[in-house]
């Protein structure tokens, strides 16, 4: 039964590494390399992660900018940006792009917040799922004695509990850095 209940935190742990993952896409009002961490660009025929053909740079906290490692570049990076749509506007200087992250408004604050609460949501029913294949797992298992089996489904509900509160702590962080200005 411990053997199940351990297997299963790699799946838990996922389940986090998943959240915080969706959690950096979110913007908060100052400006941060991973706000183009989904941004492609075309380089030599393939679409690569624009933070493998330039280096991202924070400038007084507010402006990102992008210094591609190829000047040839330059371009295809300024319509990538454009093309997704991040509300965000390129400016090309010649050697690089800067892009001004404007300041958030309360309206969207408050979206943000809630797409970082349905975010968490989503983590928690991920949570339930594997808590249920786990259970189903214990409660098939007829050559373990019912004790041991009851004792495993509460080792379970025990570690989704820890992994609930994990969720929360996570969420509730996210929210008070979004809320921030």
């Amino acid at each position: 039964m411990n053997e199940l209940v351990e297997k299963s935190k790699e799946r838990l742990d996922k389940v986090l590494s998943h959240l915080e993952e969706s959690f950096r896409d979110i913007r908060t009002g100052a400006a941060n390399p991973n706000m183009l961490s989904k941004v492609e660009v075309e380089y030599y025929g393939m679409m690569t992660p624009i933070n493998q053909v330039a280096g991202i740079t924070v400038v007084e906290g507010r402006q990102l900018y992008v210094k591609p490692y190829d000047n040839s570049l330059l371009k295809g990076i300024e319509k990538a940006i454009f093309a997704a749509n991040l509300g965000l506007t390129p400016q090309n200087d010649g050697t690089g792009i800067r892009i001004n992250v404007p300041q958030l408004t309360e309206e969207r604050r408050k979206e943000f917040g809630k797409l970082a609460s349905k975010y968490a949501e989503e983590a928690k029913v991920a949570l339930r799922n594997v808590r249920r294949d786990v259970v189903d797992q214990i409660r098939k298992d007829k050559t373990v004695p019912e004790d041991l089996r009851k004792a495993g489904e509460e080792d379970m509900n025990k570690v989704i509990e820890q992994y609930t509160k994990k969720i929360d702590k996570m969420t509730q962080d996210k929210q008070k850095d979004i809320m921030k200005i």
